[in-house]
Order: structure tokens, then sequence, then C-alpha cells
């Protein structure tokens, strides 16, 4: 009964749920009412294309086994005003004295703003959210971090987002958010007509977002890759300077040939055994078919890693349609990867991933 007395007492005297304004990406839109459910939200008020306003009473586990994995992003919500900044007079300058007398005091490394809309092609909001963090600098004495890659991954920054549904701010660290910068990713051009395929930029988004874990990858460094056709990984991994083994029955695009840091097999990757005594320092696999059988031919050749060895690997999501599927797929494909030495370091859905996750190992 005293058990029982004790628990009614606490909930009683329990804080209101908080606010947070977390990112899933539009690719997951139809499933976005089950993640929500699972996440524990209570209200939700949707935002943009891809950002959900909701009340919860513990804070959205992203870095958690269960749906957060389909939250790119999360701030919690210590300061808004919901608006409509174009027909606000003075709205610069009225928020930026706002977010001075509410974060001022408590020192962020850094102050970051981005748009609600980030792919809108109307400038408006972009050059305010510009305009507004110039303000805002000047109200503040001069940061830690002057720059969205100078911070801590582990110290707190203050995150502002603004679009045609006003202002939403709080404090956290990049690492808590999951992403340097407001929304979480930092814009990766491609098109550009050196460009491979689509998959060049998924990986420079992917060594970004590692950097929230651990330092660069050192350029000369060792990759292997598997599934390397058509090269647009490939190419970006050679353009920062590393050496690349490409492995893949297909060929490689013609612009790849005679590069110096290259060796490319012409093989399937999935019966692919490295040379007797070859060793890397990274491992890269972005393999189609089933994830489970994938990792295991991730393992067999993690098996020539140098120790301290990086692993990055999409989990494709072919045969899982809901998001208790995916958690399952998933959470089976982390065991497998345990069980022969390899450790989950982080997971995420990237802004270039459209069905599938980008998962990140270490020996």
């Amino acid at each position: 009964m005293e058990t029982g007395s004790d628990s009614r007492h606490s909930e009683s005297n329990a804080p209101p749920p908080a606010r947070w304004l977390i990112r899933i990406a539009e690719t997951f839109a139809d499933k976005s009412r089950e993640i929500l459910e699972r996440l524990g939200s209570g209200s939700v008020t949707k935002l943009g294309n891809e950002y959900y306003l909701i009340k919860t009473d513990r804070p959205p586990d992203i870095h958690g086994p269960d749906a957060g994995m389909y939250v790119q992003w999360s701030i919690p919500v210590e300061h808004s005003w919901p608006c409509c900044p174009q027909e606000m007079e003075g709205f610069i300058e009225k928020a930026a004295q706002a977010l001075w007398r509410k974060f001022g005091p408590r020192n962020p490394q850094s102050i970051l703003m981005g748009q609600l809309h980030p792919g809108s092609p109307l400038k408006y909001y972009r050059t305010l959210a510009s305009n507004l963090r110039g303000r805002t600098l000047q109200l503040f004495p001069p940061l830690r971090a002057a720059s969205a890659e100078a911070q801590d991954s582990l110290a707190e920054s203050l995150f502002c987002l603004v679009g045609s549904e006003g202002l939403f701010c709080g404090m956290c660290s990049p690492r808590r958010a999951n992403g340097f910068y407001p929304g979480g990713t930092k814009y990766i051009r491609q098109n550009t007509p050196d460009t491979i395929s689509r998959a060049g930029a998924k990986i420079a988004e992917a060594l970004h977002y590692l950097l929230l874990y651990r330092a660069a990858i050192p350029a000369g460094c060792h990759w292997l890759e598997l599934g390397a056709s058509p090269g647009g990984m490939t190419s970006e991994l050679l353009a920062r300077g590393y050496r690349v083994t490409a492995v893949d029955r297909a060929p490689l695009d013609k612009r790849l040939e005679r590069h110096a840091g290259l060796t490319f097999l012409c093989a399937d990757a999935a019966a692919f055994h490295p040379p007797k005594g070859m060793h890397y320092d990274a491992l890269l696999s972005d393999l189609n078919g089933d994830a489970r059988d994938s990792m295991g031919h991730v393992i067999r050749a993690a098996q020539h890693l140098n120790p301290g060895g990086m692993v990055i690997f999409t989990l494709k999501l072919a045969g899982a349609e809901t998001p208790g599927e995916t958690i399952t797929l998933f959470q089976s494909v982390v065991d497998i990867a345990a069980g022969a030495g390899l450790s989950l370091l982080a997971r995420t859905h990237l802004t270039y991933n459209r069905q599938e996750f980008t998962l990140f190992f270490r020996t």
C-alpha cells in the first residue's frame, strides 16, 4: 500500500510534459503516427514538411533501440514565438533580444539558425535565419565555437529554427541533437559536373556525422568498399585523400580509371575474401539485398580491419514494412555484428538516405 501511495504522490508532483522539436524525414511520413506513438508523444503539431512539435513526459530517446532511429534531429523547445515573421514588425530585433535574455546566462558554445522548410525555393526564411543569427551574435559575448564545425559535440549550443509558423529554440549538445547544424545536417552539394552518383553525398554526410563521436579518419587511410559500382562513394573517398580498394561485379565509372589511390577488384562482394595479410583501416558497405546477409559479408571482410577500424554500413529495409519490423531487423543486424566483435557506435537516418539507415561500427 505504501508503494502505491508513494507512486501516486510522485505522479501528482511530476513536472508537466516537456516540448520537443523533432525531425522525421518525409520518406517516413506515412509511418509518422506509429513512430510518434512509440516515442511516447502526447499532443503533436506538424511544422514544415518534416518537423513535429511534440509534448512528452520523457525526452524522446533518439539514441535508444526503439523508434528513435527514425528521428534525424531533436531539441528541447525552451523558447518559442508562434507567429508569422513576415507580418511582425521588428521581428529580428525582438527575437534577438528575447534570445539574449533567455539564453545569455547559459553561455552557449555556439548559436545556429536554420529553416523549418529547408527545401523551400523561397529565400526569405533562409535570409531571415542568417540575419537573425547575425543580430543575435552582436548581443552575445564572443562564442567558444564561431562556426558549426568548431563545436564540441558534447557542449551545449543554442539551436533555432524559423519559418512561417514562428521561431522555435532550445539548447543541447550537438550529439544529443544528433547533428551539428539546425535540422541536423550540413548541405552537401550534389549533381555537380563531377558527380558520379548521389551516393557520394551520402558518404560525405556520413563522414561529417561521424565527427559527433570521433576525430576524422585521417587522409591516407585505406578503405575497403563492398558493392562500389558505379563509384559515387568511391569518388568521394578518393577526393578526401583516402586509398580505396573497391569491390563489385559491375564496373566503376570511367572517370575513376587510373586513379592513383584506387584498386578495383571485379568480383562478387558477397563472396569476396581479402588477400592474406591485407589490412584496411575502414570498411564501407552499401550492398543491396537482405541486411543480415550483407552484415555477414561485412563480418568476413572486417577480420582484415586494423585495430580500432571503422565500419560504415547501409541498413537496407527490404522486407521491413512497419516501424516494428524495421526495429527488429536493426536489432538482429546489430546482434550479428556484436557476435563478431563489431560494436555499434551510432546509427541515424541521413538526409541522403531513402528507405535505409546508416550504421557505424568499430572493432
